[in-house]
């Protein structure tokens, strides 16, 4: 008995995985047979209409148990496949005329990218357009921001999401146009030549047209015009690589959710009877988020297989990159759906705690305004480096004190410090600083909007893929 796909069956949406099923894959061989047929037939092959309907009629009677068995015999998976449509269809063998099982293969494989592409491509703008709801949602709640995992300066919780969603929106962009100029290998016959569809049709001018035909019944827009046996698997390199690279914000935003989940400043949410731990009955764990992490790993192992393949064709080609294929390409699709299915759950299902995070602002405000009392030392004509000594120095030793338990007084030590007060800086002067928390984020409110800004056109594009939600996860 064999396993299943873990991925498959456990995480990824039934439009991905029926696309990359055994039945959905060869449905596709034998609707790209259907479109070869069609299109010799138009460029004069004596193909008899009724032969072609008897095809396009059994289509979908697919016996897995009969290829299976032929394969055994044969040692070769596309003549068992032939075999068993050319017998369910009761026709004479018009399929695979002029063709070289890379032609099925390559072309349906290239079809599987192209349908499953486009539907990460809507997925992750929705992502984009939840990502940025949230940021405008939560655009009022001031953050205590940290750089090395420790307290810096203020910024906005919204601004964390615009921050995540410019980066996204980067991807995406990059990853829209991969699949705008994502060409098709189309029938190059055994070593890219098309030797053999030439001299079918009669021409080269109708084997140009014939490939015409079949790539824009396949949905591609453009067509390789010296490729060998095999499209170059250096493209395998690229699809990765940019699926790897729309995971990132994702990623980013997962992270940064469970580091923030364990201050108690934000829950991906817990819903009634959910279970954290089997030990600990009062944990609530952002098992989403670490998911989110996990589906990360995964994809960039299948972006080191695919690196493996790239630039390791032998001459025209060779069957050496099948295996790693047949497992990297679903996969990868199968993780990345996973994954922004996760993501929109998790943006879906969110919250903030507003009162932990705003009592965290006030324990670290002192700290995290010396970088403004710095730039007014700088003002007021003290020099950078000495300015920068005499806060380094107070706050430091305060941070050593609160660590201690006791209360920090950096306010009160700068306020009291001569060099600071010979300039006007003095503890009324910080403390009227530190009065008022929005003079601490900065541009945080408007970069929220010039990031709504220029997502805005991408959004309007493919407004219905950003109404998507997700189906719900395990």
């Amino acid at each position: 008995m064999t396993n299943q796909n873990v991925l498959s069956q456990r995480y990824t949406t039934k439009q991905i995985n029926e696309i990359f099923s055994q039945k959905g894959k060869i449905l596709a061989f034998r609707e790209l047979w259907i479109s070869v047929m069609k299109a010799q037939k138009k460029l004069g092959i004596d193909i008899p209409s009724e032969d072609i309907e008897k095809y396009e009629s059994s289509k979908n009677d697919i016996n897995l148990e009969e290829i299976e068995e032929i394969e055994k015999k044969t040692k070769h998976d596309i003549k068992a496949n032939i075999e068993s449509f050319v017998k369910t269809a009761n026709a004479p063998e018009h399929i695979h005329k002029g063709m070289t099982s890379r032609d099925l293969t390559d072309n349906v494989e290239q079809m599987q990218i192209l349908k499953s592409s486009k539907i990460i491509l809507g997925k992750s703008i929705s992502v984009l357009k939840h990502m940025l709801d949230k940021a405008n949602e939560y655009d009022h709640i001031i953050l205590t921001a940290r750089t090395h995992h420790q307290p810096a300066q203020a910024t906005l919780l919204g601004r964390r999401f615009s921050m995540w969603a410019e980066e996204l929106y980067f991807h995406i962009k990059d990853f829209e146009n991969f699949i705008e100029k994502y060409p098709l290998r189309g029938i190059k016959g055994p070593v890219g030549t098309q030797i053999d569809m030439i001299k079918i049709l009669g021409s080269e001018e109708k084997t140009i047209e014939f490939e015409k035909i079949v790539a824009t019944q396949l949905g591609f827009k453009e067509t390789l015009k010296s490729t060998g046996q095999v499209y170059p698997r250096s493209f395998d390199l690229s699809l990765i690589s940019k699926l790897v690279a729309i995971t990132s914000a994702c990623e980013n935003f997962a992270n940064s959710m469970r580091l923030m989940a364990g201050y108690d400043l934000v829950t991906e949410g817990f819903k009634e009877g959910q279970v954290g731990s089997s030990a600990m009955p009062h944990k609530m764990n952002t098992r989403s988020s670490e998911r989110i992490n996990g589906f990360a790993a995964i994809l960039k192992g299948h972006l080191t297989m695919s690196a493996n393949l790239s630039g390791n064709q032998w001459e025209e080609g060779d069957v050496s990159c099948s295996v790693t294929r047949r497992i990297a390409i679903p996969d990868a699709f199968y993780t990345i759906d996973g994954l922004l299915e996760t993501t929109l759950t998790i943006l879906n299902e969110m919250g903030p705690y507003e009162t932990v995070i705003s009592k965290e602002v006030d324990k670290y405000l002192p700290f995290l305004a010396t970088t403004q009392i710095l730039m007014l030392a700088i003002q007021k004509g003290i020099g950078r480096e000495q300015a920068h000594e005499i806060i380094k120095k107070h706050a430091i030793n305060e941070a050593l004190n609160m660590r201690q338990g006791k209360e920090p007084q950096l306010a009160e030590n700068l306020g009291n410090e001569e060099i600071l007060n010979k300039v006007g800086i003095t503890k009324q002067v910080i403390e009227e600083i530190l009065s008022d928390k929005n003079k601490f984020i900065g541009k945080a409110k408007k970069q929220i909007q010039e990031v709504c800004e220029i997502t805005n056109e991408l959004l309007e594009k493919y407004s219905k893929e950003a109404k998507y939600e997700p189906e719900t996860i395990l």
